[in-house]
């Protein structure tokens, strides 16, 4: 495959928040942490994350890990058994993109929801698990899974009281509950809720600190003190064992005290770039439909318009043969926006 060549100019990065650096706040947050053996629990920074996010999520205790994928195979894991049912949304991060973790790692069967905007109602979760009295012949329906926010459904918020309307139909089955947290603080800073109250009604929940946070690894899974002792033999089956991982955390712990509030520049940029492509005559958009920092819209072939993009030091993501993904972050400001704009004025007509 051959290598993308970038342009003189800095590129403007919309393929992701993923594409985030750390700033020279962080990076001197980084080289100043205080660290231990963090498997033993003796690294302090870690240490001191852990029970900043347990506290956040409204959570007896949290767990540093390094991704957030490996907090939602964890997640699977710790509330089911080999041919359980877990309920999660059809494009959901780990239904498309985590390898088929749930069938290796847990034995898990998928059942998918289709959801608007990436989230489903209390009604559709209710027809997913019904199964008659007694049913040996059925997946187990064990665990219901939500994204906040959504990723395919283009960062769309959970309102709370969807949130609660499916957890209540979730409990009324008998099912554990886990929340994909990927871009919590989006919704956080999108909807005035706490994070505690998108979180504290799920058995576990997650927070992710790249992203529109900005660091460069790690993330945390929270849940009770059972849920979270159980989830370091998982974490230590699973490869993720760690040192002096106060280095990973400090960036962290820089995030929540520094990029949090922030995030609302991420969504004004989405914003404005979504109603100024609704006003390019061969792309196709709802602003109403960007609440927080992704954007997705349509036009009639992605990849070659994906390719034209990337020539003129823009980069997007093809999500589909008519489909393409722009995601505003902290490495991306209203003139990286306005760039991508002209860009893509030049080739969508």
């Amino acid at each position: 495959m051959a290598m993308a060549v970038w342009p003189a100019v800095d590129p403007v990065n919309l393929h992701s928040d993923t594409q985030t650096r750390p700033t020279p706040g962080m990076r001197q947050a980084i080289a100043e942490a205080e660290v231990g053996d963090e498997q033993r629990g003796l690294d302090p920074t870690v240490n001191a994350l852990q029970e900043r996010v347990a506290e956040l999520l409204d959570h007896e205790a949290a767990l540093f890990l390094p991704t957030g994928t490996m907090c939602n195979q964890i997640g699977i894991r710790l509330h089911t058994r080999p041919g359980d049912q877990v309920v999660l949304e059809r494009f959901s991060h780990p239904a498309i993109a985590e390898g088929g973790g749930p069938a290796a790692h847990s034995g898990v069967m998928i059942q998918a929801i289709d959801g608007e905007g990436g989230m489903f109602t209390g009604a559709q979760v209710a027809e997913a698990t019904i199964r008659p009295t007694a049913d040996r012949y059925s997946p187990r329906p064990r665990l219901l899974c939500v994204e906040q926010t959504t990723n395919y459904g283009g960062g769309r918020v959970w309102p709370i009281e969807r949130l609660r309307e499916v957890l209540g139909v979730a409990r009324e089955r008998g099912m554990r509950t886990h929340l994909d947290g990927a871009r919590l603080m989006n919704a956080v800073v999108a909807s005035g809720a706490s994070a505690a109250e998108h979180a504290s009604g799920f058995d576990t929940a997650w927070i992710d600190f790249t992203k529109g946070l900005g660091a460069p690894i790690g993330a945390c899974l929270a849940g009770s003190e059972g849920a979270i002792e159980e989830a370091w033999r998982y974490k230590q089956m699973m490869g993720g064992a760690l040192r002096q991982a106060g280095i990973a955390a400090a960036a962290g712990l820089y995030a929540l005290d520094n990029h949090v509030e922030r995030l609302a520049e991420d969504h004004e940029n989405a914003r404005v770039l979504a109603e100024e492509i609704a006003q390019i005559e061969g792309a196709r958009i709802d602003p109403a439909d960007v609440e927080t920092n992704i954007v997705i819209f349509e036009v009639d072939d992605a990849p070659p318009v994906v390719a034209e993009l990337l020539s003129r030091g823009v980069e997007m993501t093809v999500f589909g043969e008519g489909r393409i993904r722009a995601v505003t972050h902290l490495d991306v400001d209203r003139a990286g926006v306005e760039r991508a704009l002209e860009a893509l004025r030049e080739v969508v007509c």
